[in-house]
């Protein structure tokens, strides 16, 4: 059986604005197990990508604080730990693709120059060895002459190159875990299909990796396991073959009905109606009430905790009581 490599338990994560406070995670928990990967999907605003930067303590501060929880990672609280053991860990043991490569990436300097102080600061290398190591990794994602592109600045590169890098960057210090926060958004579907090779062959390396999208087609093809989040909480969670075939959740459903399909009988999409609501102004209750189609008198005075409806499969959702009862 596999070790629990990541764990994540009650993290809540609040935002300060001009408008007031919110809470862009509330009590959230679930967890990643070594060689896996997991899919954590939801609309945008959801809380997906606070999630990956809380993990790595990154979220900006003073305005973005994290009230609560904690996140277990290979038996330590990344919440305790001081700064200079994170960033050993950032990068090292966990390392993120992030969603915009053109922003994470410097316009100032050269690819190979960023490579190379990536692996110079975790390990005790020479610039020399470092070099080679990077040049290496840019030719096993597929970079064309590598050498010479070593040279490049990120500009000469396109959107899928640039991604490719960051991938490359994530991959070559062989982290225990890859946070892949919408690793293919505004590419081509020929450059997203090749993203997607190189994430599956991460894990067969024995990378765990958090796959954090809206698509709930890529999950279907990638994940072993999948977190669905909704206005800042987990609605429901559990094994792919589940969530796909036994949906419990409202959300999840409208989620699955949503997805084109490949059929001449498959008719019209079927939207989720609605909107997602304002952190702002959440509604008493549950989140979801508002859009969804079975809410009752209960949904407006309390707010649904996450049920285990067995084999690791959880939902927030009063209508899930009546199954395990």
């Amino acid at each position: 059986m596999s070790k629990i490599l990541l764990e994540i338990e009650k993290l809540t994560v609040s935002f300060e604005t001009d408008e007031g406070v919110f809470k862009a995670i509330d009590d959230v928990s679930f967890h990643v197990k070594s060689n896996e990967i997991v899919g954590l999907v939801g609309e945008s605003g959801c809380g997906k990508s606070v999630t990956a930067l809380s993990i790595l303590r990154l979220i900006p501060s003073p305005s973005g604080r994290i009230e609560n929880g904690k996140i277990i990672f290979n038996g330590n609280d990344l919440l305790s730990l001081d700064i200079r053991k994170m960033k050993r860990i950032r990068g090292n043991a966990i390392s993120i693709i992030f969603q915009e490569p053109a922003a994470a990436l410097s316009p100032l300097h050269r690819i190979g120059q960023q490579m190379i102080e990536s692996l110079m600061l975790h390990k005790n290398i020479s610039k020399k060895t470092a070099w080679n190591i990077a040049e290496s990794w840019l030719k096993k994602v597929s970079i064309p002459d590598a050498g010479e592109r070593m040279f490049s600045y990120p500009y000469q590169f396109s959107g899928g190159m640039q991604q490719r890098v960051m991938i490359a960057m994530a991959l070559m210090l062989a982290p225990d875990l890859v946070i892949a926060d919408e690793p293919t958004t505004a590419l081509d579907v020929t450059t997203q299909a090749q993203v997607f090779e190189l994430i599956k062959e991460l894990k067969q390396s024995h990378t765990s990796i958090l796959l954090i999208t809206h698509d709930i087609g890529v999950v279907w093809e990638m994940c072993d396991r999948v977190v669905v989040m909704y206005a800042s909480r987990i609605a429901e969670e559990g094994n792919i073959n589940d969530i796909f075939s036994r949906p419990a959740h409202p959300y999840t459903k409208g989620l699955l009905k949503s997805v084109p399909k490949l059929s001449t009988k498959a008719g019209r999409l079927m939207p989720i109606p609605g909107y997602v609501p304002s952190p702002f102004n959440y509604p008493s209750g549950c989140y979801f009430r508002d859009r969804c189609p079975q809410a009752f008198d209960r949904c407006k005075k309390e707010k649904p905790q996450l049920v285990d409806l067995g084999n690791g499969h959880k939902t927030a959702c009063f209508l899930a009581e009546n199954v395990t009862s």
